[in-house]
């Protein structure tokens, strides 16, 4: 007997950078066709007709017509037979690549205890409350909207329903975990019907995998489309860097961006206000090329603080454009977006926090007192020092500047979106999940999913249909390959059978 064998490329695999961690799945076994269901192979050609005769010219035209439709008929069963064969023998090449694409994550190796502030880019994955998304990531409401420019302050805030497909920003605190910066304060309860593929891909949009949450449990190796136990307690470490919280000797905090299908570089670059070299040379890529899946560090231009070590907020930082809560959510700063000064004032989210004074002075936290003389302007200003102790440390400062400052610049705060842009090609969000359901059931597939267009840092045009391979979302009909091959062998097939 004898078989036809393709074999299955080797593994895609970016050589580039030792710190880049991947997600390996390995390659599909190769095809065998045994001579019994082999492409049969096109009919033979019949020989030319000679059109040097003697017969008469009448007869001679109704040769040459009959010459021209029995060559085209051939000719058409030849070349619909071999387009057969052919796409028989791509589909056997598709079907030998690899199951998955290789994922790789920007990890900084470290040393010590000490950690940062970091952010995570989430997309959400059906309608989900404030709270139910700062749950899911053991944050509180309140800082979630304040990373966002949201309206943490507005009534009710906290139980405002998100748009399946809004893409946030989520504020962590990276540590220095097992030699590498990561954050692993997320715990996650498994319900009915999870595993860990819809958990890694689906429930937290990519921003880890099956693998790494197998290996931070210590669990056995398994199917990763296995149930899980219902309660199950998980850790899901998370993917986030510091690096020194600078860039280019500039402040900088930094946001894990899951690339999406249909990404580039230079747009992610753009989206986010950087150059695609300052994305290279951060993600220490060999040429500006993301495929989906991959996580890549971004650089947010951003304000820090200068507050002792022994402030329970030391390190903090801002993002441009954003708030964030500190003092017990007493005291919110703000960056941006006049200049990069970190600017803080009191929060009034709760009614018992300690004095916002500056001693010495009648002036508050955030105010700033100008008189106008003739050797130019006194100005003082009560600003922010730490929360220490429990104690709002406030700093009062006195100064002679040539002109009075003017009002100070808030980043404005929006309202809490309720709906994202569609295509046309998408189906509107779901209902929002029940309250006993942290996230709400994981939508099934063909649901659909928005494309995403909401503020300033949001990507424009992101489907979360398009995510890493494995995502509980189904992704359009066209980004699948077997599909597309199947319906066109289809067609031949049905086109050949009327020769």
């Amino acid at each position: 007997m004898v078989s036809l064998m393709i074999p299955s490329p080797p593994p895609l695999a970016w050589h580039r950078f030792p710190h880049r961690c991947q997600k390996r799945t390995p390659p599909a076994s190769s095809r065998h066709y045994s001579p019994g269901n082999r492409p049969p192979p096109p009919p033979p050609r019949p020989p030319p007709l000679s059109l040097h005769t003697s017969v008469p010219q009448e007869s001679r035209t109704a040769q040459l017509k009959l010459a021209s439709s029995a060559w085209w008929s051939v000719e058409w069963s030849g070349m619909a037979a071999a387009a057969v064969a052919a796409a028989m023998v791509v589909v056997v090449m598709v079907s030998s690549l690899p199951g998955g694409v290789e994922a790789k994550t920007t990890i900084e190796p470290c040393t010590g205890s000490d950690s940062c502030s970091a952010l995570l880019g989430y997309t959400l994955y059906a309608d989900m409350k404030v709270s139910e998304v700062a749950a899911l990531f053991g944050t509180d409401s309140a800082a979630l909207l304040a990373a966002n420019a949201l309206d943490f302050g507005a009534p009710g805030a906290a139980h405002r329903i998100l748009p399946m497909g809004l893409f946030v920003r989520v504020p962590t605190r990276c540590s220095c975990t097992d030699g590498v910066r990561k954050s692993v304060s997320v715990r996650y309860a498994a319900r009915p019907a999870d595993t860990l593929a819809t958990v890694a891909d689906g429930v937290f949009a990519g921003l880890a995998s099956a693998d790494q949450i197998r290996n931070a449990n210590a669990l056995a190796s398994a199917d990763p489309d296995a149930p899980l136990d219902p309660g199950q307690k998980l850790v899901v470490p998370l993917p986030c860097v510091c690096f020194n919280s600078s860039d280019n000797n500039l402040p900088a905090v930094y946001l894990s961006y899951v690339v999406q299908v249909g990404d580039t570089v230079p747009a992610i670059a753009a989206s986010y206000e950087t150059t695609v070299t300052d994305v290279m040379n951060v993600n220490a890529m060999g040429s500006p090329i993301a495929a989906p899946g991959d996580i890549l560090a971004i650089p947010l231009p951003a304000c820090t603080s200068a507050f002792p070590k022994s402030a329970s907020d030391h390190g903090l930082i801002v993002a441009n454009g954003t708030y964030a809560l500190t003092a017990g959510n007493c005291v919110q700063c703000s960056c941006g977006p006049g200049n990069l000064n970190l600017y803080c004032t009191p929060a009034s989210l709760t009614g018992s926090c300690p004095s916002m004074q500056c001693s010495n002075g009648n002036v508050l936290l955030g105010n700033v007192s100008a008189r106008s003389t003739s050797a130019g302007c006194n100005v003082s200003s009560c600003s922010y020092g730490g929360f220490v102790n429990g104690t709002i440390t406030t700093l009062l400062s006195t100064g002679l500047q040539s002109r009075c400052p003017g009002p100070h610049q808030f980043p404005e705060l929006t309202e809490p979106p309720t709906t994202v842009n569609h295509d046309s090609t998408f189906l509107p969000p779901l209902s929002a999940p029940g309250p006993a359901e942290a996230g709400g059931a994981i939508p099934p597939p063909n649901s659909g999913s928005p494309s995403v267009q909401g503020g300033s840092f949001t990507l424009p045009k992101v489907s979360t249909a398009n995510g890493p391979a494995g995502s509980v979302s189904e992704a359009p009909w066209m980004n699948k390959p077997h599909q597309i091959l199947s319906s066109f062998i289809l067609c031949l097939l049905l086109l050949y059978s009327q020769m």
